[in-house]
């Protein structure tokens, strides 16, 4: 790995057997990566680099800006959140197989009473993720049928600098598990993003025609979106 240094951004270069540049900015600080080819030479990197630094800028300051949740213990009467709304989490010991209800303002977490705090995360993600499987489905028929397009696959995963992203050749979309926690408007959007993608691979102005035609709102609920907490991680690089 090497870094190149501009003023004060710090960019850290891997050249991989790849055939186009990646940049990223991650959070929670704004730690910029470029993945480049290996034939690239380090002094074309530099320029691709102060190419971007507008970009790279505006990223950084969106990330240090969003509000973050509070590191979770998996308490009772903790917050959490599922599709937009607040709930109180209450934890009920059972010599069992673990068990997650809904209620009508309680996530009950029903767990042996030695689960330490990193398995009790684990199950409520696992029942997050088990949600998502039940809802994406739906999401994406509706959106086949508006849109004239065919989702061969979906995954849900959990990623640093995306809601979602979209394997054009495979027609598979990948979403976040943290949108479980988001409003369903919010999922369905990114759903949408990620299937217009099948129609035009590039942010372009024919993608932001096409996502105006499918939801004329797209924006509103995009800056919502980036304006609602994103969970504490303990990030590590």
């Amino acid at each position: 790995m090497q870094e190149i240094q501009l003023g004060d951004i710090t960019v850290e270069v891997t050249q991989k057997d790849i055939k186009n540049v990646h940049l990223s900015v991650y959070p929670p600080f704004g730690q910029v990566k470029i993945a480049a080819p290996e034939r690239m030479d380090l002094d074309t990197i530099r320029i691709y680099a102060i190419s971007k630094l507008t970009w790279i800028r505006k990223q950084q300051a969106k990330i240090k800006s969003q509000k973050r949740e509070a590191p979770r213990e998996y308490l009772t009467k903790e917050s959490h959140y599922y599709f937009g709304k607040r709930y109180l989490l209450k934890v009920i010991e059972h010599n069992a197989s673990p068990i997650v209800k809904l209620k009508h303002n309680t996530i009950e977490l029903c767990i042996r009473a030695e689960t330490n705090t990193e398995k009790r995360k684990e199950i409520l993600e696992e029942w997050y993720r088990a949600q998502l499987k039940l809802k994406i489905p739906e999401l994406i028929s509706k959106w086949e049928n508006v849109m004239g397009v065919e989702v061969a696959d979906f995954g849900i995963k959990k990623m640093k600098t995306k809601w979602g992203t979209c394997n054009i050749e495979a027609k598979r979309v990948w979403l976040n598990l943290e949108l479980a926690k988001k409003p369903v408007s919010c999922l369905e959007y990114i759903i949408i993003h990620e299937m217009t993608h099948l129609l035009e691979r590039n942010h372009n102005t024919r993608f932001v025609a096409l996502m105006n035609s499918f939801l004329p709102n797209w924006k509103e609920v995009k800056e919502e979106l980036n304006r609602l907490p994103v969970s504490h991680t303990e990030w590590g690089y």
